[in-house]
């Protein structure tokens, strides 16, 4: 037998040993359920813009929004990706009640959060990462007869943070959680006091651009949930707010909602070709 030939053996041996241990370690196989859940929330909102006026405006605010999450596919039982997708909507009315404006906002979240279990006591799980976020709409006030409409858009890096505890009642399983999105640094666009979207528009783009931080401007969307396991299927309830300041170029804006949330989802896989699960383990990305 020649070297080459001793050669090419050894390899095909090795290639055969690989494939071996590949469709043996294919048993112990992680899997990653696709955690999805679509919410609704009804509650209230209170609305200061003082491009458009220095009254505070008060009134109702419904949204929708859906989270989508799934274990990373290279540490699937620390890391876990998440994204979020919602909207919303606020009619909104002064004191006297005698005008109103109108509030149409947009988010979309990304993050990725590591997992530590059984912090503290069993049960009790601490998520925490990096998150990057979008958001923008706008306020509509009909009442002005020259600036009506005050434009917002804010881009983010922050921080996302989720605890999460599990507890029965009965033979009810129920996972009461907290969950907080806290931006750190950003931009976000604002006009100069009493500059029209005609100015922008004709040239004047100065000072549009701002960096945001926690001197001029601050936000916190934060949700407190009861979820409910019934079967296959998760039923949430509980809280959702949001926190949203700016002051800078003499004008201050707030948006604050409390809101009951209500939503249904769940964790999907999907086993392909494997009719079950043949003892694999799964890791959940839901908390």
């Amino acid at each position: 037998m020649t070297c080459n030939t001793l050669r090419y053996t050894l390899l095909l041996c090795c290639l055969a040993l690989a494939a071996s241990l590949v469709r043996a370690d294919d048993s112990t196989e992680v899997w990653r359920p696709a955690f999805n859940l679509t919410t609704v929330d009804l509650g209230h909102a209170s609305v200061l813009d003082s491009y458009l006026t220095p009254i505070t405006y008060g009134g109702i605010t419904v949204g929708v929004g859906h989270d989508m999450g799934r274990a990373t596919c290279f540490a699937p039982e620390r890391w876990t990706n998440r994204a979020h997708i919602s909207a919303e909507y606020a009619y909104v009315e002064n004191g006297a009640r005698n005008n109103e404006m109108h509030v149409l906002m947009g988010n979309l979240r990304y993050a990725m959060t590591h997992r530590w279990t059984d912090v503290l006591t069993p049960g009790l799980t601490l998520s925490v990462g990096p998150a990057a976020a979008l958001r923008g709409g706008i306020v509509y006030n009909a009442a002005n007869s020259n600036n009506v409409v005050s434009a917002r858009i804010h881009g983010n890096l922050g921080a996302l943070a989720l605890a999460s505890y599990g507890v029965r009642i009965g033979r009810l399983p129920i996972t009461l959680s907290y969950q907080a999105h806290l931006p750190v640094l950003g931009a976000f666009f604002s006009p100069e006091y009493d500059e029209s979207y005609y100015e922008i528009y004709l040239g004047n783009r100065r000072n549009l651009a701002h960096l945001g931080w926690w001197g001029n401007r601050f936000d916190l969307d934060h949700t407190l949930a009861a979820d409910l396991h019934l079967g296959n299927v998760l039923l949430r309830v509980g809280y959702h707010g949001r926190i949203e300041r700016t002051w800078v170029n003499n004008i201050n804006t707030h948006l604050t909602t409390h809101a009951v949330t209500i939503g249904i989802g769940g964790d999907w896989l999907s086993v392909g070709r494997h009719r079950t699960l043949d003892g694999r383990k799964v890791v959940n990305a839901g908390y």
